[in-house]
């Protein structure tokens, strides 16, 4: 093949990741010379697009209402993330489906920014199993953490970004505003039960208690055992928890089971805590945040 028809086959894959990326959520702009930054995950996305300002172009792989444990990306989009000047991951084993794909952009040189090594990691731990919650995301003080993580990274690739120290300010007054409002609650009402273990963070930050999870894992591809509810049911009923929290990127049945299979009745709220949605309040990372505090202390409110 001569140099000019590999070259026409280059650009024709990259213009076809652009239109991949660009239904996906992408913000990159074709045809200006800014470094592009490729985000796994689009909580991160957003992060990231409000750190870097207009100093680079973002590529977010994941789409709205995605899983993030389960999600992948196409041969278009793996092309454009081996060719970013930076990729930027959540790490902690959230990523599942696309772990495969950074480490080959690593191995290609592309930087990397791990997101998980920039915290002070939390496990999730049951009877039978532990690992790494990767979930760091549900504490906003530990996103700051990361946001100037971030920043020291972007320099280093040659990215200056303008929104800094703004976005971390919005950080601190979430962070002001979600103890605020978790502080209505009593002491006893905060007891945390999801559809797989979500909130670690959150609970270290704000003084809750998780209680159990419908799926005892830091990941929604594990399933739960009848032994499991059993056992879930017991503490449920023990801690007197109204209401269970599920992801909205879930079906709600993961939780529902605790009333069908053990016959235990609470009401079963929809949160967006793993991805973003296309619209709405939860469509940005500060608006998701705000509105799961919001529906967490209106739940746990509720009379049993």
């Amino acid at each position: 093949m001569t140099r000019t028809r590999a070259g026409s086959v280059v650009v024709t894959i990259l213009a076809a990741a652009g239109v991949a990326l660009g239904a996906s959520g992408c913000t990159a702009a074709p045809g200006q010379d800014r470094p592009l930054v490729a985000v796994t995950t689009n909580i991160l996305g957003d992060v990231v697009s409000e750190v870097v300002g207009d100093a680079a172009d973002v590529m977010v792989l994941m789409p709205a209402g995605a899983d993030p444990h389960s999600f992948e990306v196409s041969a278009q989009e793996a092309v454009q993330l081996r060719s970013a000047d930076l990729v930027v991951e959540n790490g902690l084993g959230l990523e599942e489906g696309v772990t495969r794909h950074v480490r080959a952009a690593a191995d290609d040189g592309v930087p990397v920014f791990t997101a998980g090594d920039a915290v002070d990691a939390l496990e999730w731990t049951t009877e039978d199993d532990s690992g790494p919650d990767p979930h760091l995301w549900t504490d906003p003080a530990r996103m700051a953490d990361v946001v100037e993580a971030l920043d020291e990274e972007l320099r280093v690739v040659g990215v200056r970004p303008t929104g800094t120290a703004d976005y971390l300010d919005d950080l601190h007054a979430l962070d002001s505003e979600m103890e605020r409002a978790f502080d209505t609650l009593a002491p006893g009402r905060r007891a945390l039960v999801t559809n797989h273990h979500v909130f670690g963070y959150l609970a270290d930050r704000y003084d809750f208690r998780v209680v159990g999870a419908v799926i005892p894992s830091g990941t929604t591809l594990a399933s739960p055992s009848a032994a499991d509810l059993r056992d879930l049911a017991d503490a449920v009923e023990e801690a007197g928890v109204p209401t269970v929290f599920a992801d909205a990127s879930q079906p709600a049945r993961l939780a529902q089971v605790l009333a069908d299979e053990v016959d235990v009745h609470v009401e079963i709220r929809s949160l967006a805590t793993e991805s973003l949605t296309e619209d709405g309040v939860a469509s940005t990372y500060l608006g998701m945040m705000r509105s799961n505090a919001d529906a967490i202390v209106d739940g746990l409110s509720v009379r049993n």
